[in-house]
């Protein structure tokens, strides 16, 4: 009956990244990310309403997932995409200005930055068909990598750091970034969820260590820490990992 609820809501998230990936082709870079930012609030909102009002359909999860490919996989490539023609060009050229006055060198330096998307791909078609991962993930989840790439556009708008700007927009850093995000999606590397089944601290450890070093580090760093964030959260999973392993 209140299917048309998270639905809804998931439709919201695919506008706000279909708007992401126009702005971000264009060269607003900053306000591309705002709009990942709100389609990450409107992808926890769905799945939040859906538990709350239990309106789960199958059409639900199919579009929960494409809009999440646009809103965490091609709109963080659109960024990356204009991050790199900053990078080789020192502007943001139209594709046809690309086409034709682009050397095949710097095409596939720009052509790159689709391995985002399609890695997300991947990553949401494992989540959708792998039982696995229903306490934890298994790879790093589509949203972080989006968030990741749009906390660099935020530095780049907002830091007002040339030097931590330059080091954004080294080629061999996006490009770095581009290969280790995926792999990261992709791979197998089990990495805690944020859901609380209660409040527990025992049970809860590790997601109350999380977000008490991420308020610090906003505090302190401000926009600065939206990118250490998710390396935190990475970090923090591999260490996790290995423990358990002893």
């Amino acid at each position: 009956m209140f299917f048309w609820v998270p639905n809804t809501i998931t439709a919201l998230n695919l506008v706000s990244g279909s708007i992401a990936v126009f702005l971000a082709i264009d060269g607003r870079l900053g306000w591309a990310a705002v709009f990942i930012l709100t389609a990450s609030v409107f992808d926890f909102l769905d799945g939040f309403s859906a538990r709350l009002l239990k309106a789960y359909s199958t059409i639900g999860k199919e579009l929960d997932s494409l809009a999440d490919t646009v809103s965490f996989g091609l709109a963080p490539a659109a960024i990356v995409f204009t991050m790199l023609e900053f990078t080789l060009f020192g502007e943001n050229l139209s594709i046809y200005d690309i086409a034709i006055g682009a050397n095949w060198n710097q095409r596939i330096v720009l052509l790159t930055s689709l391995v985002i998307p399609v890695a997300g791909a991947f990553r949401l078609a494992k989540f959708n068909t792998d039982d696995r991962q229903s306490d934890q993930f298994l790879g790093m989840p589509i949203p972080a990598n989006a968030i990741f790439f749009a906390s660099l556009a935020l530095i780049l708008e907002w830091g007002n750091n040339e030097a931590i700007s330059a080091i954004i927009l080294n080629k061999y850093v996006l490009l770095t970034a581009i290969f280790i995000c995926s792999f990261l999606m992709v791979s197998e590397l089990p990495m805690f969820s944020m859901k609380f089944k209660n409040l527990k601290l025992k049970e809860n450890a590790i997601r109350f260590l999380f977000l008490g070093a991420t308020l610090l580090m906003i505090i302190f760093l401000q926009v600065f820490a939206l990118p250490l964030i998710i390396i935190w959260y990475v970090l923090l999973s591999v260490i996790t990992y290995f423990a358990a392993m002893k």
